[in-house]
C-alpha cells in the first residue's frame, strides 16, 4: 500500500514539473532587478540572443542586462534582447504565457506563440515600440530563427549566444550589383585596348607592305635599264645645249668615237 501512495505521488510531483504554469502578473519595473512586464505575441524589435537548456528569466535577464538591453524576453530555452517593449496592441492576457522554463517550472517562459517580457533593471522607463496591424510579423525572429552563434558563459552557465546578421545579409545585394558592374567595364575596357593595338599593328604593316613594294619596284627598274621613278612625275630631262640631231644620231649609231664631239655639228667641205 505504501509502495503505491509513493508511486502515486512521485507522479503526481512529475505532472507537477510539467504541467502548465501561470504568468507572474506585471510589477512595477525596479533599478538592479528583472520584472515580469507582460505577456506578448510579438518581440517586436527584440533580437534573439542567447538559447540555453537551462533558461529562466533570471538567466536571460542577466545575459540582457550584461549587454546593457533594458528589456528581456523568453521563449523556452530561447533568451531575447532589446531597447524598447513590444508594441502595447500585442500584449495578451497573462493565461497565454504557460511554457515553464527549463530551468526552473515555476516560472513561464512564453506559451503557445507568446513570449514573455520582462525589464532587466537597467533603467525602469523604458519606451514601448510603436502599435503594428501585423503581430504575425515577428514569426521570422522567434525561436526558429537560424544564425551564426558563439558560445558564452553567464553566470556560471554556459549558453549559446546567437547575434543578429540582417546587417550582413542587407548588404549582399548591394556588393554583387557592384562586382558585376565592375566585371562589365572591366570586360569593355580591356576589348577596347585590344582592338587599338590590332588597328595600330595592321596599319603599321600595310606601311611596311608599302615600302618593300617601292623598293621592289625601284630595283626591278634598275635591273631592266630604266630609271626609277623620280620626283619630277617620271619625265626625262635632257642638256638643251646638246645638238638634238647630233644626240638622235649618236643614239642610233651602235658605238661612237672617243675623239668625236657629239654635242655641236661637224662642218664638212664636200665637192658638190
Amino acid at each position: 500500500m505504501s509502495l503505491r501512495l509513493f508511486t502515486v505521488s512521485a507522479l503526481l510531483a512529475v505532472s507537477s514539473l510539467v504541467s502548465a504554469t501561470k504568468e507572474v502578473a506585471a510589477s512595477e519595473p525596479k533599478v538592479g532587478t528583472d520584472t515580469v512586464h507582460g505577456c506578448y505575441s510579438s518581440l517586436g524589435n527584440l533580437v534573439l540572443n542567447a538559447t540555453s537548456k537551462f533558461n529562466t528569466q533570471g538567466l536571460c535577464a542577466t545575459a540582457c542586462r550584461g549587454m546593457d538591453k533594458v528589456v528581456g524576453a523568453s521563449f523556452s530555452e530561447s533568451c531575447y534582447c532589446g531597447d524598447k517593449y513590444p508594441p502595447k496592441n500585442t500584449l495578451v492576457d497573462d493565461s497565454e504565457c504557460t511554457e515553464p522554463c527549463p530551468g526552473f517550472g515555476d516560472e513561464a517562459c512564453g506559451g503557445l506563440d507568446t513570449f514573455t517580457v520582462y525589464n532587466t533593471g537597467v533603467r525602469v522607463s523604458v519606451a514601448d515600440e510603436a502599435n503594428t496591424t501585423d503581430s504575425s510579423a515577428t514569426a521570422s525572429s522567434g525561436p526558429d530563427a537560424t544564425s551564426s552563434q558563439s558560445v558564452a558563459t553567464v553566470s556560471g552557465v554556459v549558453v549559446t549566444v546567437t547575434p543578429s546578421a540582417s546587417a550582413g545579409s542587407s548588404s549582399g545585394g548591394s556588393n554583387t550589383v557592384g562586382i558585376a558592374v565592375g566585371s562589365v567595364v572591366g570586360i569593355i575596357a580591356v576589348a577596347a585596348i585590344a582592338g587599338g593595338l590590332f588597328f595600330m599593328m595592321k596599319r603599321r604593316r600595310n606601311r611596311e607592305i608599302e615600302d618593300e613594294h617601292r623598293r621592289n619596284a625601284a630595283v626591278n627598274a634598275f635591273i631592266a635599264g630604266g630609271k626609277p621613278p623620280s620626283s619630277s612625275g617620271g619625265l626625262s630631262i635632257s642638256d638643251q645645249r646638246l645638238d638634238p640631231v647630233m644626240a638622235q644620231r649618236r643614239m642610233s649609231s651602235g658605238s661612237i668615237a672617243d675623239d668625236q664631239d657629239y654635242s655641236r655639228r661637224i662642218l664638212r667641205v664636200t665637192n658638190a
